[in-house]
């Protein structure tokens, strides 16, 4: 504690020479190591968004529905009926790439606590996970990392993870992404905040004690990786997801009560964050006396208990006289609790340990007066090149069947069973449209009262190439898609999350990356209605130099009224007619089929219509709650082609060996431009949706009141994908190739361990 602060010891903590001189002008003084610290972590990109927050304001994050928006620890939507939800995603980028279990496993925990500090009880999870070239020999090893880490955590919470998405491109091969969604319920009246009011409040710990886990993880989460990433492995965190299930048991028991001020989770920065935030909020100053603090491990300093982010714990606030009562509910579900400071009106933040001030720092700079970076900007220098690539100049396949089969088996598109089976999706009752399909859907109540109608509709996703090759553009698709799949299960979109995963923003073509990423998220979120109520910002997404693809993955939220009218994207009777809502331009720029075949990540992202976008959606949303449909799907990436063939196989094979239910279909489309483009472009604002013959008129009525236009293009039955001058390929072939993607990859890796391994 007591170490002199020089310009190596300014820089291991994350701090820039102009950072630390800002410091020693609000301090008057050279600060302590404790302090620098405590400085080091709230000045971080991790918890200050201090390249970010300039532009993140420019985002619409109110409405008729927000109760809550960005600012607290997730966001708050009424429902109606006297309910509502909370809702955020979260990133855990890079202690997943270090230690994929314990980072995914903690991200899981760490978003699960920011929903039930609001007062409300999880009821679904969702993820979207980015992974490097299916053939990097890190690939499988954080596949199977992660996915063990979100169901292992997920699972024994009871928390069912009902959906996502999963990609893979070689620009994740240094970094993995992890961004986990959750949403509660809660009623609409009592939300909680993460609030230090009221002076001589007490302010009380609770959960699991701390030991010397996850310390500087946030700084570590700020910078990009090198040859030196192993050495952060104890900056990862580790979790017990049997302590968070009876943190969350004893919180909502508290909530019932009047004890509770304000609550906050500690997660990025441990104590440091949570109580200075607590503080900012409030307006107020905190004193923390940290031999108060249950420890797990001897000998821990006030820079380590500060800075700890140990997993399961919560800082609470509570009234004045309370405190006996938030400990013996505390102790009635076996956690530690204890008193470890007050609320004071002196606006600074202490930290006290054995009778001296180990840290005496105002709380505004450490909040508000965090730096704020207008970074230069400047368009990426590849894309005038990129853009003017002409997909024409490139030769047809012979085979259209053989393509489509080729495109079946990219681990981006082919089926993520082997992730989801993994996770308990079962758990509470609540799915009412189960993984696999365009949205998840689940039900608010399982019994016979007011709320057993409402169902919630979720979708995550954002195509990160598109992003690259035009960054606004793409943005605007990753809301449009993730509002087209909540379309799909009959849901109205009613606000959203996000989680904006870049590289380094001190480069110019990243800085700009982001502002128009956030420019095309905050326009396609006004045309749609639905308000930014919390997100997350991971930058530094590098190695060695070398960035991810700009990936703002967007988390949506929709309404489902009644929940019993929804809908799944699989064809389900022989004869239903096959229809295209929307129309077809054969858009193949940034398309899985110009990767996937040529070699080619070039061109311009499909247009993308908003208001044609809107009466696709408007559509299919209302002709599912009319009952008019068999099934509806977004077609996306591998476009029109792959949609009809996840239609017809996309049936879960039955557990007890029982023959799918899977079923082809035969149709005819029109081809305006070349057939390869047709069947494999991503063009937008495209729904295909099933339906009984004799709903076929009413269904063309509807479209036309919505001013959306459908192709018809055949009907379902036999067991071959019919594309008339196209392609016929049997569906069991389609779903072997579909089915084998992402087992595919792991095999690999195994071949390779036993190549690899000695005689």
């Amino acid at each position: 504690m007591t170490e002199q602060i020089t310009p190596e010891i300014v820089a291991q903590h994350g701090l820039k020479p102009d950072e630390y001189q800002r410091i020693l002008e609000h301090l008057g003084r050279v600060p302590t190591l404790t302090e620098l610290g405590v400085f080091s972590v709230m000045w971080s990109e991790h918890c200050s968004y201090k390249s970010s927050r300039v532009h993140l304001k420019t985002f619409p994050t109110s409405g008729p529905r927000v109760l809550q928006g960005p600012g607290e620890n997730a966001g708050v939507v009424d429902l109606g009926d006297g309910l509502a939800a909370a809702f955020k995603m979260e990133s855990h980028n890079h202690p997943s790439y270090i230690e994929p279990y314990q980072g995914a496993a903690t991200g899981v925990g760490g978003i699960l606590r920011d929903v039930f500090t609001m007062g409300a009880r999880p009821i679904a999870s969702l993820n979207a996970l980015r992974f490097g070239d299916p053939s990097h020999p890190r690939t499988a090893y954080l596949l199977e990392g992660v996915v063990a880490g979100i169901g292992g955590y997920g699972n024994c919470m009871g928390v069912p993870t009902v959906g996502g998405e999963v990609a893979f491109h070689p620009s994740y091969n240094g970094n993995c992404l992890v961004n986990a969604f959750t949403l509660g319920i809660l009623p609409a009246d009592k939300i909680f905040r993460g609030t230090a009011a009221g002076v001589g409040n007490p302010v009380m710990y609770v959960g699991a004690k701390t030991g010397r886990d996850g310390i500087h993880g946030a700084t570590m989460a700020s910078a990009e990786f090198d040859a030196s990433t192993e050495e952060k492995r104890p900056t990862v965190q580790v979790g017990d997801p049997f302590m968070e299930k009876l943190l969350l048991e004893a919180c909502l028991e508290l909530f019932q009560t009047d004890a509770v001020v304000g609550i906050q989770d500690m997660g990025a920065a441990g104590l440091t964050s949570s109580s200075v935030e607590m503080a900012g909020r409030g307006g107020n100053g905190l004193d923390l006396f940290l031999d108060k603090v249950p420890l797990r491990e001897e000998g821990m300093t006030p820079y380590e208990i500060l800075l700890s982010e140990s997993q399961e714990r919560m800082l609470l606030v509570a009234a004045e006289g309370k405190e006996e009562l938030v400990r013996s509910i505390c102790e009635k579900w076996d956690l530690d609790v204890a008193v470890i400071g007050r609320v004071t009106a002196s606006g600074r933040w202490r930290a006290h340990w054995r009778g001296e001030v180990v840290a005496d720092l105002p709380v505004d700079p450490l909040t508000e007066g965090a730096p704020k970076y207008h970074r230069p900007m400047t368009p990426h220098p590849a894309l005038p090149a990129l853009h003017a690539f002409d997909p024409a100049t490139l030769p047809e396949p012979a085979d259209l069947g053989a393509a489509l089969l080729r495109l079946l088996a990219r681990p981006t598109i082919a089926s993520k069973e082997w992730v989801y089976r993994q996770y308990d999706h079962m758990v509470r009752l609540v799915g009412a449209v189960r993984p696999g399909g365009d949205a998840a859907v689940v039900r608010l109540a399982v019994s016979h009262d007011k709320h057993a109608h409402k169902g919630i509709a979720l979708s995550v996703g954002v195509n990160g190439r598109f992003c690259f090759l035009d960054p606004y553009l793409g943005a605007m698709h990753a809301v449009a898609e993730c509002a087209r799949n909540i379309a799909c299960v009959g849901g109205e979109p009613i606000a959203i999350t996000d989680c904006l995963n870049f590289g380094n923003p001190e480069k110019p073509e990243i800085m700009w990356q982001f502002a128009e990423c956030v420019r095309g998220i905050g326009d396609a979120c006004r045309a749609f209605g639905t308000p930014v109520v919390s997100g997350n910002v991971s930058l530094y997404n590098e190695t060695e130099g070398q960035g991810i693809l700009p990936t703002p993955t967007v988390g949506m939220v929709g309404l489902v009224e009644p929940v019993e009218r929804t809908c799944h994207s699989t064809f389900r009777d022989a004869g239903d007619v096959i229809a295209l809502v929307g129309s077809l331009q054969g858009e193949v720029g940034g398309s899985e089929y110009l990767s996937a075949e040529h070699g080619e990540e070039a061109g311009r992202p499909p247009a993308l219509d908003l208001a044609r976008e809107k009466a696709v959606q408007e559509t299919v949303r209302r002709a599912v709650r009319a009952g008019l449909l068999s099934s509806a799907h977004d077609c996306s990436e591998g476009g029109l082609a792959v949609a009809l063939a996840e239609s017809c196989m996309m049936h879960e094979v039955p557990a007890d060996g029982s023959k799918p239910g899977w079923i082809g279909c035969a149709v005819r489309i029109p081809f305006p431009v070349r057939k390869d483009f047709v069947l494999f472009g991503e063009d937008a604002s495209r729904i295909l949706v099933s339906l009984p013959k004799e709903n076929a008129a009413r269904f063309v009525e509807l479209a036309q009141a919505c001013g959306a236009p459908v192709i018809r293009l055949g009907a379902v039955g036999g067991d071959r994908l019919e594309i008339q001058g196209a392609l016929s390929v049997p569906v069991e072939e389609l779903a072997r190739a579909w089915r084998d993607g992402i087992p595919a990859v792991l095999r690999r890796d195994a071949a390779h361990a036993g190549a690899a391994a000695p005689a």
